[in-house]
């Protein structure tokens, strides 16, 4: 998946001609969150994955479900599997420390993990990718029969198991050591299995910056038990994470970097297992390009993906490419402005 966001070019600028609204208009420039990709006899059309608005270089992948693996964040789960191959990353809040909800659909990863346990949180915000596959280790009774209930695909490691690649890592301890294999687990698909929806709007190379774009070098955000830090490298185009004061590497040591950073300020239960609300509104920060563009984000229905609108009312658009998440109380987030040592700006 690295460098996928620096093909953002000409090649880009024409893929995007190639996406239409639902109802198959051919003359859309682009899609907007919760509309399909819809391939007409244009000559020359490129298409672009739902999720990255990248341009598709492997066609059996267009029509394949998307698959949330749910991936441990413990210190003792580094490092992780297939960060760098997912096409969205959400980091939720859990008990006194954070999890990854990684989203597959243009790539995958063989193997993937380590896998944890999921949320009841996890039902509304990954209502809107149509149904996707669920890939978790399992849960308490309650959040296991909420899911269950739930339109996510059920691909649990008792309900998988060795079908989906499902095996225990030798080099790592318990309970960090649970890894499957996306190829095996779409196997599992359902029949009736679909793409996703879009889930962001992305800029062209023809599109002018958002007049609300503000030059940045980075940001630091505090979720529960992470500190999280985002330092802009314009060499690659590309935030680069470190989590508490260390870079954060896959197995192949290659640091997880993302043309993408969208916070998301929304409201936690007061519980022991905090549970996000990510239906209503709320502040947004959202990080591309090397800027920073404040908004806020909006979502009445599950099924439908966040609508992030900047301080004028306009549709913020993305830089194609990988986009992190982050699922963030409020006021925890910390804007390193250009020229300043990331070292001089503490987390709030």
């Amino acid at each position: 998946m690295k460098n996928r966001s620096l093909v953002f070019g000409s090649i880009v600028a024409s893929s995007l001609l190639a996406l239409a609204a639902c109802g198959g208009s051919s003359g859309s420039s682009d899609v907007l969150p919760g509309e399909t990709t819809v391939v007409t006899e244009t000559p020359n059309q490129v298409v672009v994955n739902p999720l990255t608005g990248l341009p598709n270089t492997d066609p059996t992948t267009l029509n394949r479900p998307a698959m949330v693996v749910k991936i441990d964040n413990h210190p003792s789960a580094h490092p992780q599997m297939g960060i760098n191959q997912a096409d969205i990353i959400f980091e939720e809040n859990v008990e006194k420390l954070t999890r990854l909800a990684a989203v597959f659909q243009s790539e995958g990863s063989d193997p993937v993990g380590p896998i944890r346990s999921g949320r009841i949180q996890d039902i509304d915000l990954l209502g809107s990718l149509n149904k996707p596959l669920f890939v978790w280790s399992g849960g308490n009774a309650q959040v296991t029969a909420a899911i269950k209930k739930s339109d996510l695909f059920d691909l649990s490691y008792t309900v998988a198991n060795k079908n989906g690649g499902f095996r225990r890592d030798n080099d790592r301890s318990a309970p960090h050591n649970l890894v499957a294999e996306t190829t095996k687990l779409w196997t599992l698909s359902p029949a009736d299995a679909t793409a996703p929806q879009a889930q962001f709007s992305y800029r062209s190379e023809s599109d002018a910056a958002a007049a609300t774009a503000k030059p940045i070098a980075g940001a630091k955000v505090s979720m529960d038990g992470v500190k999280v830090q985002w330092d802009w490298d314009a060499t690659t185009s590309e935030f680069l994470r470190i989590q508490n004061t260390n870079p954060v590497v896959d197995t192949k040591d290659v640091q997880l970097a993302v043309p993408n950073v969208v916070v998301l300020e929304v409201e936690y239960t007061n519980s022991y297992s905090p549970t996000s609300k990510t239906l209503g509104s709320g502040k947004v920060y959202v990080f591309t390009n090397g800027t920073l563009i404040e908004g806020t984000w909006e979502r009445t229905d599950r099924l439908k993906p966040f609508l992030l609108k900047d301080s004028s009312g306009e549709v913020i658009k993305l830089t194609p490419g990988q986009t992190f998440v982050e699922v963030a109380r409020a006021a925890k987030t910390a804007v390193v402005p250009v020229g300043t040592n990331p070292d001089d700006v503490k987390f709030l």
